[in-house]
């Protein structure tokens, strides 16, 4: 057949295909109409499966039976999303999480990473005001039991660095706790190096700073061989240190707020790699709240050890449109080579196409959390 003869028959084919389309979909929301009335739910997970099955041993083409599964799960999902647009809001899935309209800020007790003078205590006080009551501590674990004791309202934890990546004992202590992310807040982060007053760079012989300061500073301590870095528990922790031994000797790696209120010095600003260095933090409470005007949305799931499991997870947010803003996997413990993963993509608890994926991925996990919309 001619090329051209042929591009007509494909075009006639696809104007049927876009007609019966469009029908389906009618009958679509008149299947939504009659379950939201009888109180059913939208997603039948086993009715879908069969469907996908009997429409699959329609053809013994091997490359078709996986084409045409892959074609009406999309259709299907389109189809689910436009019957979550009739959803009533009291009907949402929200898995026990209740809906504010604004966060009750102001004098709260928060557990703040590190000592006074941190960056954590920084967003801490940008998030909740100066008048936040911080109960400051040493260490990641230590801010959550503080807040799983009850012992603060609030905490408040680094989670991402633009420059060195996500911190990943922060995923570790979300995936085993039963906190919510109530809000987020990005701080730009200009390391400095600091020291007792009158400090030569050249007579440095060990810098003090949490982990992930000195990997933002790495390349300036390249220049000077003569300073040792040395891990420390926190970046404010680190330049109390210093204020402590009273040694020309040793300097710290962290905030100029930390430097004055330690009474040193700053030796030399801005001493991070890269100028737009930024630290995401993270809020979470143990009260059971989401934003509802929130603009992100976080989840942590598991899943079957076997082929495709994380594509078809991963494909709910595809064919709903959604934008992913991070990926994340940590080892399960006791379970080698699986995973639990992090999601948070862009949208709000409360949309369709949100609570579309959501119904999707939970019937394809093993294990669910939502972790909050903020």
């Amino acid at each position: 057949m001619d090329l051209e003869v042929i591009r007509e028959e494909i075009d006639k084919i696809d104007n049927q295909i876009t007609k019966l389309f469009e029908e389906r979909m009618e009958r679509t929301y008149q299947v939504a109409e009659f379950k939201i009335e009888h109180g059913k739910k939208v997603y039948d997970k086993e009715r879908e499966d069969a469907k996908l099955d009997t429409l699959a041993g329609k053809t013994t083409d091997t490359f078709n039976q996986e084409a045409i599964r892959e074609l009406f799960s999309q259709i299907m999902s389109i189809s689910r999303r436009k019957q979550y647009t009739l959803v009533k809001e009291d009907a949402i899935e929200c898995e026990g999480l209740k809906g504010i309209e604004a966060l009750p800020l102001g004098k709260k007790k928060v557990a703040c990473f590190g000592e006074p003078g941190s960056y954590t205590e920084e967003a801490m006080a940008r998030f909740f005001g100066e008048d936040a009551v911080a109960s400051y501590k040493n260490t990641f674990a230590g801010v959550m039991e503080a807040l799983n004791r009850g012992e603060t309202e609030y905490a408040v934890l680094p989670i991402e660095n633009s420059s060195t990546g996500s911190i990943s004992d922060i995923y570790d202590l979300l995936g085993k706790s039963n906190t919510c992310i109530i809000g987020e807040l990005e701080v730009k982060v200009d390391q400095a190096l600091i020291g007792m007053p009158g400090t030569v760079l050249e007579e440095i012989q060990k810098v003090y700073s949490h982990p992930q300061g000195l990997l933002q500073c790495r390349d300036f301590l390249a220049q000077y061989p003569n300073m040792k870095a040395e891990a420390y528990d926190s970046t404010s922790g680190s330049v109390k240190k210093v204020a402590k031994e009273k040694n020309a000797t040793l300097a710290a790696i962290g905030s100029t707020r930390a430097a004055s209120y330690y009474g040193l010095e700053v030796l030399r600003e801005n001493i991070n790699g890269e100028s737009n260095n930024t630290t995401r933090f993270i809020v979470i409470t143990q009260e059971k709240r989401y934003q509802k005007k929130g603009k992100k949305v976080s989840i942590c799931f598991s899943i079957k050890h076997e082929a495709g499991s994380l594509y078809k997870m991963l494909s709910n947010f595809m064919y709903n449109h959604i934008n992913l803003t991070q990926l994340e996997s940590r080892p399960i413990k006791d379970r080698k080579w699986e995973y639990l993963f992090f999601l948070e993509f862009e949208g709000n608890l409360e949309d369709a196409a949100i609570q579309n994926a959501l119904r999707g991925v939970k019937q394809e996990a093993e294990t669910f959390y939502l972790l909050g919309c903020f």
